[in-house]
């Protein structure tokens, strides 16, 4: 008995606690019940906080959806309609997620439930032949953009219904990354200008890109996709600007302290109004090797600068790296090998050659074969 008793009153001070706890529960939760939203409220609370947030998203350039060249047009098409493909799957996928969510819940008793089965053809074909269909679509739309887009490509336009007229030649601008700021050379016009470049509208303009040191990026979003400025390479770019106005470009790739200033202005304008851009640019200095030297120093958020004069073969001097009077050219490194493979039989008249090949009495090399070797210079690796 006493054993019973024990048990009750451990039940009953249990039943007690639990009492408590869920008095305590409810009074505790209507004190606070002013202090959860309802879902009027939440909604409410949603909208304030969104309005402010799209009024501020009004305020962004999305420059990629709006270019003004026709290049990047063509890649904002491109990402319209492959996102547009890609939503065909996506929007139905999501959309039954929630459908299927809603409509076999526990306590929808109404909703057939049927453990035994296991397959259907038609849904299997359904299923499938849709992402297949979207991935055909998408693959083709990627092969033929990729051929098209090329940026090495010539263009074969100017905009869309408008070819580029027979012998129109392309602007060149020569294009290197320093640390932190950008040179342009216009070998045509012979100028130079630091973090300012200009080009004609609806005139076609081919870029040759390369950079002095680390890798970086080149990218006018208004203008065209980025491209990679390598040392010791030559990248290109074919493009057209199709708006007058200033656009911004930047680096696009890490490449140091200095790297959130490497900014610079595209200018489109007026064949006229280029004129007057390249006379004013040559009211200024010479960019010799010296200069250019000087220039390629670090430095951070320089000023836009103009040079009247450029040095004969300043860039392709860049791109193999032998600026400096002691700097062998990458070029002039891999011709000995190459001129070696190619002009054997001249070889035989060179004077070198003679020394190298000449021979004692006794039918061995001169003592004048092992010095000559040992001073000829090793071929460095590129």
């Amino acid at each position: 008995m006493a054993r019973i008793a024990s048990h009750r009153g451990v039940s009953a001070t249990m039943g007690q606690n639990v009492l408590f706890r869920s008095r305590t529960d409810r009074r505790t939760f209507s004190a606070l019940s002013p202090l959860v939203p309802s879902p009027v409220m939440s909604i409410k609370a949603l909208r304030g906080l969104l309005l402010p947030a799209v009024a501020v998203l009004t305020g962004c350039n999305t420059v990629l959806m709006s270019p003004s060249g026709d290049v990047a047009l063509q890649q904002r098409d491109l990402i319209v309609t492959s996102t547009l493909l890609m939503l065909i799957i996506i929007v139905p996928v999501i959309a039954l997620t929630l459908l299927f969510a809603w409509r076999y819940r526990a306590s929808n008793k109404a909703a057939a439930y049927d453990p035994e089965w296991d397959h259907s053809t038609m849904l299997e074909l359904l299923i499938w032949s849709a992402p297949l269909l979207i991935i055909i679509a998408l693959g083709a739309l990627t092969w033929v953009s990729t051929h098209k887009l090329d940026p090495y490509r010539p263009l074969d336009r100017l905009s869309a219904g408008h070819p580029v007229p027979t012998g129109v030649k392309p602007l060149t601008v020569d294009v290197v990354a320093l640390d932190w700021k950008w040179l342009f050379i216009y070998p045509e016009q012979g100028i130079a200008t630091v973090n300012e470049v200009a080009a004609p509208v609806d005139r076609p303009i081919e870029f040759k890109i390369t950079a002095s040191t680390v890798m970086n990026s080149f990218f006018i979003p208004a203008l065209a996709g980025q491209i990679y400025a390598m040392p010791g390479m030559e990248t290109k770019l074919q493009a057209v600007i199709n708006k007058p106005g200033d656009f911004e470009g930047f680096s696009a790739n890490y490449s140091g302290a200095g790297f959130s200033g490497m900014r610079f202005t595209f200018r489109g304008m007026s064949e006229d109004q280029f004129a007057q851009w390249v006379q004013q640019a040559k009211a200024g200095g010479a960019l010799n090797r010296e200069q250019y030297l000087e220039l390629a120093h670090p430095s951070e958020n320089d000023p836009v600068s103009r040079y009247a004069s450029v040095a004969p073969g300043l860039f392709e001097t860049i791109v193999d790296g032998c600026v400096r009077p002691d700097a062998v050219c990458i070029d002039g490194m891999a011709a000995p090998s190459a001129g070696a493979a190619n002009n054997m039989p001249a070889m035989s008249e060179h004077p070198m050659s003679t020394m190298t090949s000449a021979k004692d009495s006794t039918g061995h090399s001169s003592a004048s074969e092992a010095d000559t070797t040992a001073a000829m210079p090793a071929s460095r690796p590129l």
